[in-house]
């Protein structure tokens, strides 16, 4: 975790660095060539395409889609490492937000793991493999811990382990994951509400946090959860209000919860109705999650042009790699079990 830097910002610097890492992600043409190749090729295509280190330290024991997985994580978890060490001062605390969201994913990845029985030697081969050195906290959490409530024994010290720590002894994973969501975004909002803060950074997670609270809300009507837990989820600080998140709570339908949410003029309800097709067709909300994904990209990449002396060209540029990470697990993953290549199209985010 990285907060407080003193001294002055490189702001003019790190957005020119930024913006030329961003320039070398794969772009929309070469992700659709990768779709239409084979099983076979398409590792060393990714390889190729600034992924070679990563893959060749994993080929050695691992292979397929699970080497050029674990390769694309240790790639992102360098590069956000990188990114940080070539921001300075206040510019490095306001980037330090944003990334200190992976650290909570990963604390989630570990109390998963251990919920669900797997072995220390399943973890450190394959969930959190131990050729990352940045693995290598969070394996010894596991290595040294019995079930949930040991783990988060272990997590003492931090600031996850800080909001696990309060809460009851018999909370299930589903409350924990949120109470992590819920304590990340708090910290996150406080840190840029100071004098040093960031306006636009605060109008982005703000979103950031309406977009979870939607998705949670569209998957709780799913799973036919009380309009009590329903509210319990609620992520606090977006701009939603929360009367309309209230009344949320205890919609029945997807065209019920849109139709509330469109009473709060925060709410942007463009290409809500093709999504709410589309999940209904499907039979998932990636359509409302890829909606929504679609937004925050088109605002930080807005951001990003009007302030291009900013955090937020790194900002973008961390957004557009995890994306890129995200995409090719995806389709590896996707090729892996031989779905076809509309079907990886149509869920490939750009």
């Amino acid at each position: 975790m990285v907060r407080a830097q003193s001294g002055r910002s490189n702001v003019y610097n790190a957005s020119a660095r930024a913006k030329a890492r961003k320039a070398s992600l794969i772009d929309q043409t070469r992700m659709r060539q990768l779709v239409q190749q084979g099983t076979d090729s398409i590792g060393a295509s990714i390889g190729e395409m600034g992924y070679r280190a990563e893959m060749d330290l994993y080929a050695s024991r691992m292979s397929g889609a699970d080497a050029v997985e674990a390769a694309l994580f240790h790639n992102l978890d360098n590069d956000l490492a990188e990114v940080l060490r070539f921001c300075q001062g206040k510019l490095k605390s306001i980037v330090a937000i944003y990334v200190e969201r992976f650290d909570y994913e990963k604390a989630k990845t570990v109390l998963r793991a251990v919920n669900g029985g797997a072995s220390d030697e399943m973890i450190e081969s394959q969930i959190l493999p131990s050729e990352n050195p940045r693995n290598a906290t969070w394996l010894t959490i596991v290595k040294n811990t019995e079930g949930l409530d040991e783990a988060v024994e272990a997590m003492a010290g931090t600031p996850w382990g800080q909001t696990l720590a309060k809460l009851d002894a018999e909370s299930t994973l589903e409350v924990m994951e949120n109470a992590l969501d819920m304590q990340y975004f708090a910290d996150a909002l406080r840190a840029v509400k100071d004098k040093e803060g960031s306006p636009q950074l605060l109008k982005y997670l703000r979103m950031e946090i309406d977009h979870r609270n939607v998705i949670n809300e569209f998957r709780s009507i799913r799973m036919g959860m009380t309009s009590e837990q329903r509210q319990a989820m609620i992520i606090p600080g977006g701009k939603i209000d929360a009367a309309t998140m209230k009344q949320a709570c205890v919609t029945e339908t997807d065209e019920e919860l849109i139709d509330v949410l469109r009473r709060s003029s925060s709410f942007d309800d463009n290409g809500f109705d093709e999504a709410r097709a589309d999940s209904e067709r499907l039979g998932s909300l990636d359509p409302y999650a890829e909606l929504l994904s679609h937004q925050r990209h088109a605002v930080l990449r807005r951001f990003s042009h009007l302030s291009p002396v900013s955090a937020f060209p790194i900002i973008h540029y961390i957004e557009k790699k995890a994306l890129e990470v995200r995409n090719l697990r995806l389709l590896v993953r996707g090729k892996a079990v031989g779905l076809p290549k509309e079907v990886l199209e149509a869920h490939m985010d750009y």
